[in-house]
């Protein structure tokens, strides 16, 4: 295997433990507030730093109709992340010069170069990097609705038989997960165990995962999240069922925690071999193939790479009937974000992708500005006619930040402290009230009990507000 760098450049500001641990605090609440703002019946979270977990949590419910609260131990189909763990698989196995990744698929599956089948021709690079041709789920694919079972082994092998191929190899990046499936009949060929067996022996029980495995375990069925129905073509959710994956485990099997999937993207960090050498994983983590349609979006060996900003992340996310669910990680800033949601209009790629920009965030204010001391005693969530806004510590400074903007990182206020009653707006965009002042109304304990400004209205703690009675008229 070539050795490549997958990080060029790095972002001009860098991670460390006091800024993530600052931060830990608005992002649990921030995400409490997203779970009930959106309506997502759950939302499990994890965030690692180092070898670290700093944050595990969960919002919401796991079982509406029972009202079972959501658990930070709750399983989660996570899908797409599979195919993570099938990279990981096949890349262990040419660590340990079993296979090549040039080899052809037939070489390994031999029905299909003893039929002359086009898909004998591509790969296991090709596979990997969804440059193959592949179909993407073949032409009959109602298992997404559950309409009928996922294929199992036999319907695999006349899939790739017959209409699998649908472009010539290395045209472009074509997500498969066909592909992914044939893979996994590869990793079975080249170790002598079944797929399943072999991942779990040589990842999940290597990195002690108790929450991670393959395929549906019908003994834990009482911990899994229910899964729900999308509220973009009805008024209620539904709840989904749970089904095996058969022979598309490598592709979208797997169930796991977001604390799990931190765990498992720490062994993906530069120096730790528990998984793979680091040679293997700079070829892992490598940009193969741009993908189109996606801004700075990339695609490795069974790895995701995004670059929203200047910061290089790996992952990768899922979605399965009832699950969508994303993990992202910085191997050289070594920290990893999970974010799970159960149900599938679930938005696991946006609150991800914000938890990473608030950690950023507080970086970037305790690398730059002096702290803002005496700041906890005005944090808060507080609400009025207009809507909810938060005063939070982030990266020892005092922020005025609005929690129901899908990117509160992009607009917001630096406060500071005039007095042991009033903030002052010191820094924000145009037309927010620059210079102006905050005063704040405390009880005799204490507690914050109004707020006045910026800009002269009146703001009231969140919890326990509400509109003065059923239609809001002018008072005298």
């Amino acid at each position: 295997m070539q050795p490549t760098d997958p990080d060029p450049t790095r972002p001009a500001t860098r991670l460390t433990r006091r800024a993530v641990a600052s931060v830990i605090p608005y992002v649990e609440s921030w995400l409490s507030f997203r779970q009930r703002y959106l309506r997502i019946p759950g939302v499990q979270a994890a965030v690692l730093f180092q070898d670290e977990l700093l944050m595990s949590r969960a919002y919401g419910h796991a079982d509406i109709a029972n009202d079972v609260p959501l658990a930070d131990d709750h399983l989660f189909r996570v899908a797409s992340h599979s195919k993570t763990f099938t990279g990981t698989a096949v890349l262990q196995l040419v660590d340990s010069g079993r296979v090549r990744l040039d080899d052809r698929l037939g070489h390994w599956l031999r029905f299909l170069a003893e039929a002359h089948a086009p898909a004998a021709a591509v790969t296991l690079r090709e596979l990997l990097t969804h440059s193959s041709g592949l179909i993407r789920d073949g032409a009959e694919a109602d298992f997404w609705q559950l309409l009928e079972p996922f294929p199992d082994v036999q319907a695999l092998r006349a899939l790739a038989l017959t209409d699998t191929d649908v472009i010539p190899s290395n045209e472009r990046f074509k997500y498969s997960n066909i592909a992914y499936g044939l893979l996994g009949l590869v990793v079975e060929a080249a170790s002598g165990r079944p797929y399943n067996d072999y991942v779990t022996d040589e990842i999940v029980r290597r990195l002690g995962l108790l929450n991670t495995g393959p395929e549906l375990d019908p003994a834990r069925s009482d911990s899994y999240a229910v899964g729900y129905s999308s509220l973009a073509y009805a008024e209620t959710r539904v709840p989904i069922d749970h089904v095996d994956t058969r022979a598309l485990s490598a592709a979208t099997g797997f169930y796991s925690t977001a604390a799990d999937l931190c765990r498992y993207a720490a062994a993906h960090f530069p120096g730790d071999e528990r998984l793979l050498s680091d040679a293997a994983k700079r070829v892992m983590q490598h940009e193969w193939w741009t993908i189109e349609g996606e801004d700075n979006s990339h695609y490795g060996l069974g790895f995701s790479i995004i670059k929203p900003d200047e910061r290089r992340l790996l992952g990768h996310g899922g979605g399965f009937p009832g699950h969508i669910t994303r993990t992202l990680f910085d191997p050289e800033d070594r920290f990893a974000v999970s974010i799970l949601t159960n149900a599938i209009d679930g938005p696991a790629d946006d609150l991800s992708t914000t938890v990473v920009h608030l950690l950023e965030l507080a970086a970037k204010l305790q690398a730059e500005t002096t702290p803002t001391p005496g700041g906890d005693r005005f944090c808060g969530r507080f609400a009025n006619l207009w809507g909810v806004r938060d005063i939070a510590q982030v990266g020892d400074r005092l922020l005025l930040l609005d929690p129901t903007s899908g990117t509160p990182t992009k607009s917001y206020n630096e406060l500071t402290v005039v007095d042991d009653a009033t903030l002052q707006v010191a820094k924000g965009p145009g037309y927010a009230a620059y210079g102006e002042p905050m005063r704040y109304s405390f009880t005799t304990d204490g507690q914050v009990e109004s707020v006045r400004g910026p800009g002269g209205m009146s703001w009231w703690p969140l919890e326990g507000y509400a509109l003065p009675g059923d239609r809001v008229s002018l008072r005298h």
